[in-house]
Formats: C-alpha cells, sequence, structure tokens
C-alpha cells in the first residue's frame, strides 16, 4: 500500500474486491507493534455489523476508496475476531492463511515474543 497516506486518513473511506463491488467501509486499521506500519484493516460489510479483515497490502487507495485485490465472497469469508483490540499472532497467522499470504512473521508457536507480530489497533470510526 502507499506509505505515504495516513493511515486514519483510510477510516470511512469506501472498499472495494477486485472486481469493483462494494465490500463495506473501513472501520478501523491496525498497525505491526514492531514496524509501525499499517497491516490490516477492519471493514464493516454491514451484514450484520460485522467487520472482515483485509490486507492492507497489496490493496491500494484509488481515488478516495481501498480497492482490496480479492473476491468479495473470500473477504466476506475472512475470520471475525471483532474489532477494538489487538491481533494476537494466531489470529494474524490465520489471516495470512486465509489470503494465502507469504508469512514473514515468525509462526505463533516460535519462541519470539508477542510484541513482535501482534498487531495493534490505531483508530476507529467510533474514535
Amino acid at each position: 500500500m502507499q506509505t505515504d497516506i495516513d493511515p486514519r486518513s483510510l477510516i470511512g473511506r469506501k472498499a472495494f474486491d477486485r472486481n469493483g463491488a462494494k465490500i463495506g467501509t473501513v472501520d478501523e486499521v491496525y498497525l505491526d507493534d514492531a514496524t509501525g506500519e499499517p497491516e490490516w484493516a477492519a471493514v464493516r460489510t454491514g451484514l450484520f455489523s460485522r467487520d472482515a479483515f483485509v490486507p492492507l497490502e497489496p490493496s491500494k487507495m484509488v481515488g478516495d476508496s481501498l480497492h482490496i485485490p480479492y473476491d468479495r465472497k473470500l473477504i466476506k469469508d475472512a475470520p471475525d475476531f471483532g474489532v477494538g483490540r489487538h491481533l494476537s499472532p494466531e489470529q494474524e497467522l490465520q489471516l495470512y492463511h486465509h489470503y494465502r499470504l507469504d508469512i514473514s512473521a515468525p509462526p505463533a508457536d516460535s519462541s519470539s515474543s508477542a510484541g513482535d507480530t501482534d498487531f495493534g489497533r490505531i483508530a476507529g470510526a467510533d474514535d
């Protein structure tokens, strides 16, 4: 994702899948605790007020919208962890597997501290 974008500016933006179908609205953004880089966004799908976690890399901003290079169904079927708290290393690993992303962080059962792989929430629509 473009690194010059303030992660907080993503809150409230419309999100679309790779075919241009609207998924919902960005509700929260999660930063990697180790690097401070935005890694995940929770998108409010509107379907029973559920948030779907989406990877910000390789997503792109196009105009005022976030375009996620995955099909709507895959996004809506993402694991639901709720919002408003850190993603645990195990939850992050589930998301990596769900989106078939390269796992560059150590596995959750490694000897590294949780802070090395935890993803923290920075802002949400209610903040």
